[in-house]
């Protein structure tokens, strides 16, 4: 049915704000069976990749376009390093809106960029960071007709709230553990928010690249995260743990994932795991990873086997997969 449509009375909607729904959210929540079985836990991850764009920024999206269209908008801006811009590009055309992207030159996996064009965005390459693009994006968004779409805007973040909601609906019970991503910090206040809705925050773990601004999982590739006095604040609070996390745990996070699991995210997502690695766990405790986007985001991440033909015979394919 799409967010608004199934949390209409926990968002800031009315009967003057219009449909652009792609149908996001329902995502999938799955047992980790041998994750679970490892780690002494029962551990559940939630597909955010299934969502119309392949990522979670589908679920802010929709709320912030759907407003900006009730406010009068004609044209959606953006800074990004991918799924924002898919995103943003995809409800953009569905509302009938221009989009506007603003990227970092060569940050942005190439499946993100085609997302984004395919859709009809304009996506601009900067010789900057993405801190300069979401710079930018303020200016631009002061222009009549202009509305942003980054996580700065509060209609994101109340449309991201609801992975809390659907996660308390499919488990029956709060969940004990929630780890995430934290790349600009917005899903990890949306999360908060949502689950402080509840009326009960489960512990929010929320793993970070040492490496921010050239870490190799591009969807956390943000220098100087946009919601980092919010997190900051929610840290001091006790509600999240944020993990730091060098490379090498990230990519074997997304390997045990792919390889355990059957699960195929970005490499972004697998700093959830990533970051349950490194946190001290009560035994059987329920935990869910948010996995953020889909592995078809960014191919370019899966190591080239440097596949070599063989000859069409059982004993060279025997020979082969030995």
């Amino acid at each position: 049915m799409g967010v608004i449509e199934t949390y209409r009375t926990w968002l800031p909607v009315g009967p003057a704000t219009p449909e652009v729904s792609l149908g996001e959210g329902g995502t999938p929540l799955l047992r980790a069976r041998r994750l679970s079985e490892e780690l002494g836990l029962d551990l559940r991850l939630k597909l955010e990749g299934a969502n119309p764009t392949g990522s979670f920024k589908d679920r802010g999206m929709v709320v912030a376009v759907a407003k900006a269209l009730e406010a009068g908008a004609t044209t959606l801006v953006c800074a990004s390093t991918g799924n924002t811009a898919a995103s943003a590009a995809a409800y953009a055309a569905r509302a009938g809106l221009r989009a506007v992207v603003l990227t970092p030159a060569g940050a942005t996996a190439d499946a993100k960029r085609a997302q984004a064009r395919a859709t009809g965005a304009r996506v601009v390459e900067l010789r900057g960071t993405f801190d300069d693009a979401l710079r930018l994006c303020r200016e631009l968004a002061a222009e009549p007709g202009y509305a942003l779409v980054n996580s700065v805007n509060p209609h994101r973040l109340e449309g991201q709230k609801t992975v809390a909601f659907e996660l308390a609906e499919a488990l029956g019970v709060m969940p004990d553990v929630v780890a995430l991503p934290f790349g600009g910090g917005g899903n990890t206040c949306a999360v908060a928010k949502g689950f402080e809705e509840l009326g009960e925050v489960p512990r929010l773990v929320a793993g970070e690249a040492a490496e921010r601004a050239t870490t190799w999982a591009s969807a956390i590739r943000i220098g100087e995260p946009a919601h980092a006095a919010e997190v900051s604040a929610l840290v001091r609070g006790g509600r999240v743990e944020v993990v730091t996390l060098d490379e090498a745990e990230i990519r074997s996070a997304w390997l045990e994932l792919a390889r355990l699991e059957g699960v195929f995210c970005e490499p972004a997502s697998a700093a959830s795991l990533a970051a349950l690695r490194r946190v001290e766990l009560s035994p059987g405790a329920l935990v869910v990873c948010i996995l953020t986007g889909h592995g078809l985001k960014d191919t370019g991440a899966v190591p080239d086997a440097g596949v070599t033909p063989v000859e069409p015979t059982l004993d060279a394919v025997l020979e082969a997969i030995a």
